[in-house]
């Protein structure tokens, strides 16, 4: 199934409300946006897409004042962003080394210019006080959470990062998933739960 267009990740409503400076969203949402970027591709090709989604969202923005959501909006532009990212990678030769030359990058945690800073906490919720949520905050153990990411199934792995990364409601994380609230409920758990398990076998072979 295509990827929904950025423009069609606008939620229409009858009435509009006035724009805030586009500036409001990078600081508001920008970290939670850069978390499932890394997610989603990888902390060594996260900034690229975090800065293709927000010029994505710059040039559909003024159409956007009946957005409800403006943090699930560009994390579906995210998601949709990182979809390119993988079919475009799909098509390229792999660089000398193979598959398993890009982990070297897991542990990078600095972001480029985009303002937000490194540890990626920013001024969205998030789904709970959570180990996992605190390791990546923290960046003490954020390549090992990345890695362990990446074992879990598609389905697990976004909703996981949605819910517990972006902060958003399991309603909106299966809005972008395109299934129901209670089989998005279901995925964050069993993911968080392989990777609680994934976090402590990596706890426990370090003592």
């Amino acid at each position: 199934m295509p990827a929904p267009s950025d423009a069609a990740a606008v939620i229409p409503e009858q009435i509009s409300t006035a724009l805030p400076p586009f500036e409001v969203l990078i600081t508001h949402h920008g970290a939670a946006v850069l978390r499932v970027c890394r997610a989603l591709v990888g902390p060594t090709d996260a900034d690229d897409v975090w800065q293709e989604t927000f010029l994505a969202a710059l040039r559909v923005y003024p159409s956007t004042g009946s957005v409800r959501n403006r943090e699930a909006w560009l994390v579906t532009i995210a998601r949709n962003k990182a979809m390119d990212h993988h079919r475009k990678a799909a098509r390229l030769p792999l660089p000398d080394g193979g598959p398993g030359s890009g982990e070297q990058g897991l542990g990078a945690l600095t972001v480029g210019e985009h303002g937000v800073d490194e540890h990626g906490a920013g001024e969205t919720g998030h789904g709970g006080g959570d180990v996992v949520v605190r390791s990546v905050e923290a960046g003490e153990t954020a390549a090992a959470v990345w890695a362990a990411l990446a074992t879990l199934t598609p389905m697990q792995r976004e909703a996981v990062v949605y819910h517990h990364l972006a902060g958003l409601r399991y309603a909106e994380v299966a809005g972008i998933l395109g299934n129901s609230e209670a089989a998005a409920r279901r995925a964050a758990a069993d993911g968080m739960r392989a990777l609680r398990a994934l976090l402590d076998h990596e706890r426990t072979q370090k003592q």
